[in-house]
């Protein structure tokens, strides 16, 4: 799909980036916006020629959240913005169960501020690394609107205590306060970010795609489950994954102490 004035869309040695690219507008997740992300992550779902995926920004700003110029608008609606709203929460949930249901590992590269569901944004990848400037905050309590769909991805890869401060207090933490609560992976310089997303990309694209949609796709699953049930579905999933030709090549090719020949086609 070609790249919008929301979005860019750059596929390159099968890393697709995804760049949010309303810096006017401090990369807010608009009706728009939003849109135009989840049209992009389905479309990659069966692209065999994407192997992991960058969310990055333009501009200083990561993403400030919602548009809440456009939300305030919609108050002036005959029912006083209802419909409008329980769209706009539904379309931005369906892009963020979109990066974590996604058979490709996704990456937010973050510099500067990533605020209320852009920082649900960043939680909701499954890697982030970030710039050593960057702050990260759920202010919504600040203004009487609980960052509620926000607290959803914060709530399932913080310190419960941790989510909890931000969501409460409202207040913005630092990126060596979001590597230690478990919210990014990484704190670079800002004229490293490049380096350290590639860095990362290229070592997931030596990887077997279908290996990675395995254990992905396995995290999220059993996360939510008991520990018998979680291990009871685990033991199922490791077996499926040893009976994969991918599985079968690589002990092979350690047992052999040679370079593993994985394909890339995900199924």
């Amino acid at each position: 799909m070609p790249s919008s004035n929301h979005l860019l869309f750059d596929l390159n040695d099968h890393v697709l980036t995804l760049t949010l690219n309303q810096e006017n507008h401090r990369n807010s997740l608009s009706e728009e916006m939003l849109s135009a992300l989840l049209k992009q992550l389905l479309a990659s779902y069966e692209n065999q020629q994407v192997r992991v995926i960058i969310i990055a920004a333009a501009g200083p700003v990561f993403c400030a959240g919602h548009n809440l110029k456009e939300l305030n608008e919609h108050h002036k609606d005959e029912d006083g913005g209802k419909a409008f709203f329980q769209k706009i929460m539904r379309l931005c949930a369906k892009v963020m169960q979109a990066i974590v249901n996604h058979p490709r590992p996704v990456i937010a590269k973050v510099q500067g501020m990533a605020t209320a569901a852009g920082c649900q944004l960043v939680a909701s990848c499954d890697l982030a690394i970030a710039t050593d400037d960057s702050r990260f905050c759920t202010p919504g309590v600040n203004i009487g609107l609980f960052c509620s769909t926000p607290m959803v991805a914060l709530s399932r890869n913080l310190n419960r205590k941790q989510a909890m401060k931000m969501l409460l207090l409202g207040d913005s933490i630092d990126a060596q306060a979001a590597l230690s609560y478990g919210l990014i992976n990484q704190i670079v310089p800002a004229d490293e970010l490049d380096n350290a997303v590639n860095d990362y990309c290229q070592k997931l694209c030596r990887k077997s795609a279908a290996t990675l949609k395995i254990g992905k796709e396995a995290f999220y699953q059993q996360a939510e489950m008991s520990l018998a049930d979680a291990y009871e579905y685990t033991c199922g999933v490791m077996v499926s994954n040893l009976l994969h030709r991918d599985a079968k090549e690589g002990i092979d090719a350690f047992i052999g102490k040679r370079p593993a020949d994985f394909g890339h086609d995900s199924s």
